[in-house]
C-alpha cells in the first residue's frame, strides 16, 4: 500500500518536528465473536486521541492507520475530510499549531496473519482469543499513531469486550471492569510510562489465568512487589506449568535486579502464551506475549525447558534494554536484541537450574549467526536500515545472536565489572528515551577506561566472520616449537578483527583415558593484513597435542577451524573429550567444514552416528539431529543420498534402541528416526508403534509423539487422508489441525501439491499458522520429481505475492516454497534469470529473500561436489 513502507528519513524528519504528549485509545472488541462478514473478513472500532507539540507551528506531517475504513477525523477541533487526507496508510495533517489534539475514530481489521490484532477461534472449544503483535510497525493497525520507536508516550487504554473475558494490557487494570452493552464489559487501564508504540499490547479472551507475587528489599531498602500473571488458552490449561514459569520469572528479576540497579520499572508482569504466534515472543513492558509452543503438549527433551527459559529471561532483559532505553531507528535494532540474547544467556547460565546454557549458546545461536553472516545479504550489527521493510528482514541471526557474542567478547575486552557499571549508568542517564549506538559506547568508555571506537569499528560496523586456523610446529622430541593463529577472512568481507581468545591443547591419559586438557592460554589476537599470524608464546615448548583448540571456553565470534592432527584425533576420539563445551566447539567447527564444502557430509554424517550416541548434552545431541538431516537432505551427493538416509535410519533406531528408557535422548533419537524413516522396515515399525503392536521399552508415544510419526508415513502415502481424519478426532485440537493439516500437504499425489499450492499461493483465506503447516508439508524431500514442476511457478508468482500479502505472510512463502529441493545448476540458473531480470523492479526485501535462498543453493550444490569427490 502506498505511505506503509516509512523510511527512515521521513521518520527523522517527523522526529524533529514533533514530540508526543500521550495517547488515549479505545478499543471495541465485542465484533471479535460475532459472525464474519461476507468475504469472511472481520473488523473492530478503534478511537484514538493524540496529544502531540509541534516545533514548527503551521508545518505539516501524517499519522499512521492501516484500516478498512475510517470514520472521522478531528484535528484541533475541526473535522477533516477522510477521502483527501486518509489513503489506506497515513493520515495527512496540515496547518499543525504548537499544541495539538488528534482524534481518530476508525474500523480496523483483525487480523489472521499474527501482524496486528489477531483473531483465533478454537476449534475444541468455539471460544475465541486475541492478542496484538506490533514489531517492528502493526500497531497502526490497531489504532492511529506516529508509528516509529523515537516518539514515546504515556498510554490510555480502554478495552469493551465481552463479559467474563481476560482483559490486559501493558499497565494494570483500573478498578473492576464496569457494564457495557451487549453484555460486555468496558476495561480501564492505568496510564503507561513512555513507551514506544510498537511495544504497547492487547491480550483478550476467555484466557487460563493464573497469578503469583515478586518481592525483593531493594539496595536503599525500598520493598519491591511485583504482580505476576502467566495464561492461556482454557485448552491447553491441562498441560500449562506456570510453577516453573514463575521459578524462572523470579529468578531472572533477582538477577537483573542484582546486576542493574534500576528497578523493573512498568509495575506488573503478565506473561501470554498465545496461538498462532509468529515468533518465538515478544517484550511488551508488563504484558509480554509467547508462542504457546512453550506449553508443552507431551513430553519434550531438557532442552526444551531450557529453551524456554531462555527466551522468558531475553525477554526480561527487554524491560530494560529495549523498553526502558531505546533505539531512535531499527538501524540500531541490535541495542536491544543482542543485548537481550547475551543477557538472557548470562542470566539463565547464572541464575537457573540451565548451568550448562553458554554451550547451547556455542551449539545453536552461533550457527544460526554464522550462517547469516555468511549469506549475501550479511550486515554489520549496527545495519543501514532505510525503511520498514529493510527492518523486518533484519530481525535475523546477526542483529540476535553474533551481536551476543561480540557483547561476550567486549566483556571480556573491557572486563565484566565495567561492562555492568555501564549498563547500570545508561539505563540511568537515558531511562524512557532513546539512544544511539555512540551513547552506549560513550558510557561503556567511561566505565571501562578504553577507547570504544576501534573495537566498535572492527566489531559493529563492518560484516562478514574470521577464521582462525592453528599452526603448530615441532622438535624432533616432538614438543611445541612454535604455535601461531592464522586469521583468515572472506574476500568479500576482508576486515580482520581484534579477538580474546583461549587457546586449549588437549591429550589422553593412557589409550582409553579421556580427551583432557592439559595446557592453554589465553591471547589477544590483533587485526592485521590478510594472513595475518599470532603468535602463542606461552604454549612453546608443551609435550606435542593430540587436540589444539583455538577457541576453547568459546570467548570470541569466529568459525574455528582444526590443523590436520586435531581432525584425525576428532575422528577417532570426539567423544573422548572431556569438557562438554569443548565438544560443543569441536562439532560446530566440524559442522561449519561441512557446510562449507570442505568435509564430506558422508564424514560428517559417519562422525554423527559414531558419537552422538554417547553425548551427555541433550541440546547438543539434537544440534546434531537438526545438522544431520540439513546434511542427508542438502549436502549429500544425490547418488549416495538414499544410501545415506538407510544408513541414518538404521543408526537412529540402534541409539532408540540404546538409549536410556523413558530418557530424553531416547525421545530426541525416537523424532530423529521418524524424521529419516525411508524403508519399509522403519515404517512398518513407525506403524507398529501407532497401533500399539510394537513397542521400545520406555517410549511413551504421546499425542505429539504420534504426530511426529505419522508425517513419514504421509509422505510416503501410508497415512491416507482418512487415517489422519481419524486421528484428528484423537486430537481435534488447534494443534491437532495444525498437525493434519502439514499431513494432508505431505501426501505423495500431484493433486494434493496443486491444492497445498492454491491454498497458499493464490488464496489468502488460511492463517498464518496453518499457510506455515501447508507449506511444511508440501516440501517433502523424498518428492522432488513431484516438486519439480513448481520450480517456474515458484518465480513467476513472486512479485505478485510480495505485492498482494502481508510481509510476514509473504516472508514465509518466498523463503518456505523456494525449489531447495531441486538442488541443480538448473535452479540456480534460473534463480539467477529471475535476479536479472527483476533488478529494477522488484522490492529490495524481496530481492533480498531470493538472494540468500539463492546462496544456500549453491552452498548445497558445492557440498554436494566435495561429497561427490569422497566417493572416488
Amino acid at each position: 500500500m502506498p505511505g506503509e513502507n516509512l523510511t527512515r528519513d521521513e521518520a527523522q524528519e517527523r522526529a524533529r518536528l514533533l514530540s508526543v504528549d500521550g495517547y488515549e485509545v479505545a478499543l471495541d472488541l465485542r465484533s471479535a465473536v460475532a459472525p464474519p462478514s461476507a468475504d469472511g473478513s472481520r473488523t473492530f472500532r478503534s478511537t484514538t486521541t493524540i496529544r502531540f507539540r509541534c516545533a514548527e507551528p503551521g508545518a505539516a506531517t501524517f499519522a499512521d492507520l492501516v484500516a478498512p475504513h475510517v470514520h472521522s477525523v478531528t484535528l484541533n477541533g475541526d473535522s477533516l475530510n477522510v477521502d483527501r487526507v486518509f489513503d489506506g496508510a497515513r493520515i495527512q495533517l496540515d496547518g499543525l499549531v504548537a499544541d495539538n489534539e488528534l482524534v481518530v475514530d476508525a474500523r480496523c481489521a483483525y487480523s489472521r496473519t499474527g501482524e496486528g490484532l489477531h483473531h483465533f477461534i478454537d476449534p475444541e472449544d468455539g471460544e475465541t482469543y486475541l492478542y496484538t503483535q506490533y514489531e517492528p510497525a502493526d500497531a497502526r493497525r490497531v489504532f492511529a499513531n506516529f508509528e516509529q520507536p523515537d516518539l514515546k508516550a504515556p498510554f490510555d487504554f480502554t478495552v469493551i469486550a465481552p463479559e467474563g473475558w481476560t482483559v490486559l494490557s501493558n499497565a494494570a487494570q483500573k478498578g473492576e471492569p464496569e457494564p457495557a452493552a451487549d453484555s460486555a464489559q468496558l476495561w480501564h487501564f492505568d496510564r503507561t510510562q513512555p513507551i514506544s508504540t510498537y511495544i504497547t499490547a492487547v491480550v483478550a479472551g476467555p484466557y487460563h489465568y493464573v497469578t503469583d507475587t515478586y518481592r525483593r528489599t531493594l539496595r536503599d531498602g525500598t520493598e519491591l512487589e511485583i504482580p505476576l500473571g502467566a495464561l492461556c488458552r482454557k485448552g491447553l490449561a491441562k498441560h500449562f506449568d506456570p510453577e516453573d514459569i514463575f521459578l524462572v520469572t523470579k529468578q531472572g528479576l533477582d538477577f537483573f535486579h542484582e546486576h542493574f540497579d534500576y528497578p523493573y520499572p512498568f509495575g506488573k508482569y503478565d506473561q501470554a502464551f498465545v496461538p498462532e504466534y509468529n515468533i518465538g515472543a515478544m517484550e511488551n513492558p508488563g504484558c509480554v506475549t509467547f508462542r504457546e509452543e512453550f506449553v508443552f503438549r507431551g513430553k519434550v527433551t531438557q532442552a526444551s525447558y531450557e529453551s524456554r527459559a531462555n527466551v522468558l529471561l531475553h525477554e526480561m532483559a527487554h524491560m530494560w534494554f529495549g523498553d526502558l532505553v531505546t533505539m531512535e531507528w531499527w538501524d540500531d535494532l541490535w541495542l536491544k536484541e543482542s543485548f537481550a540474547d547475551f543477557m538472557g544467556a548470562l542470566s539463565l547460565v547464572e541464575a537457573t537450574r540451565f548451568s550448562n546454557g553458554w554451550i547451547t549458546f556455542a551449539n545453536r545461536r552461533k550457527s544460526w549467526a554464522y550462517r547469516a553472516d555468511q549469506l549475501p545479504s550479511t550486515h554489520p550489527v549496527t545495519a543501514d536500515i532505510r525503511d520498514l521493510e529493510d527492518a523486518k528482514l533484519n530481525f535475523d541471526g546477526i542483529t540476535y545472536a553474533k551481536g551476543a557474542s561480540v557483547l561476550k567478547q567486549l566483556v571480556a575486552y573491557a572486563g565484566r565489572d565495567a561492562f555492568m557499571e555501564g549498563a547500570r549508568r545508561y539505563f540511568k542517564r537515558y531511562a524512557y528515551g532513546n539512544t544511539q549506538l555512540k551513547d552506549l559506547l560513550s558510557v561503556l568508555a567511561e566505565t571501562s577506561g578504553r577507547d570504544m571506537r576501534e573495537w566498535a569499528q572492527a566489531w559493529l560496523r563492518t560484516a562478514g566472520v574470521n577464521s582462525l586456523t592453528p599452526q603448530a610446529t615441532y622438535d624432533a622430541e616432538g614438543r611445541i616449537t612454535e604455535l601461531a593463529i592464522l586469521q583468515e577472512a572472506a574476500e568479500a568481507h576482508p576486515t580482520l578483527r581484534p579477538h580474546r581468545v583461549a587457546v586449549g591443547l588437549y591429550r589422553r591419559t593412557g589409550t582409553a583415558g579421556p580427551l583432557a586438557r592439559y595446557a592453554g592460554a589465553e591471547v589477544d589476537i590483533a587485526a592485521g593484513v590478510p594472513g595475518a599470524r599470532t603468535v602463542v608464546e606461552e604454549l612453546v615448548g608443551y609435550e606435542r597435542p593430540e587436540l589444539i583448540l583455538v577457541n576453547d571456553d568459546d570467548l570470541t565470534y569466529a568459525k574455528t577451524r582444526l590443523d590436520e592432527g586435531s581432525l584425525a584425533t576428532l575422528r577417532e576420539h570426539l567423544g573422548a573429550i572431556d569438557d562438554p563445551l569443548a565438544r560443543a566447539l569441536c562439532w560446530s567447527a566440524l559442522w561449519n567444514l561441512t557446510r562449507d564444502g570442505l568435509m564430506p557430509t558422508r564424514d560428517f554424517l559417519g562422525l554423527m552416528l559414531r558419537f552422538a550416541g554417547d553425548e551427555t548434552d541433550i541440546g547438543v545431541v539434537q544440534m546434531l539431529h537438526t545438522w544431520s538431516r540439513t546434511a542427508i537432505i542438502h549436502y549429500a551427493a544425490p547418488e549416495w543420498r538414499e544410501q545415506g538416509c538407510r544408513e541414518l535410519a538404521e543408526g537412529a533406531l540402534s541409539h532408540l534402541r540404546q538409549a536410556a528408557p523413558g530418557s530424553g535422548h531416547q525421545l530426541a533419537w525416537a523424532r530423529f528416526f521418524a524424521s529419516v524413516a525411508e524403508s519399509e522396515q522403519h515404517l512398518q515399525l513407525l506403524q507398529g508403534m501407532l497401533a500399539g503392536r510394537a513397542r521400545i521399552d520406555g517410549l511413551e508415544v504421546d499425542q505429539e509423539l504420534r504426530w511426529t510419526f505419522l508425517s513419514p508415513l504421509a509422505a510416503k502415502g501410508l497415512a491416507d487422508e482418512t487415517v489422519l481424519a481419524a486421528e484428528l478426532d484423537r486430537d481435534d485440537t488447534a494443534s491437532g489441525k495444525r498437525h493434519q493439516v502439514r499431513c494432508l500437504a505431505a501426501r505423495p499425489s500431484a493433486a494434493v501439491k496443486a491444492q497445498a499450492w492454491a491454498s497458499v499461493v493464490e488464496s489468502d483465506r488460511l492463517s498464518n499458522a496453518l499457510v506455515e503447516a501447508t507449506i511444511t508439508g508440501f516440501d517433502q524431500p523424498g518428492q522432488r520429481e513431484l516438486l519439480a514442476p513448481y520450480v517456474p511457478k515458484y518465480f513467476a508468482a513472486l512479485e505478485r505475492v510480495w505485492a498482494e500479502r502481508s510481509i510476514e505472510i509473504g516472508m514465509s512463502i518466498v523463503r518456505g516454497l523456494f525449489p531447495a529441493l531441486q538442488s541443480t545448476q538448473e535452479t540456480l540458473d534460473a534463480t539467477d534469470t529471475w535476479l536479472r531480470a527483476t533488478e529494477d523492479r522488484a522490492a529490495p526485501a524481496l530481492r533480498r529473500l531470493v538472494l540468500e535462498a539463492r546462496d544456500d543453493l549453491a552452498r548445497a550444490l558445492r557440498a554436494q561436489r566435495c561429497d561427490i569427490a569422497a566417493a572416488h
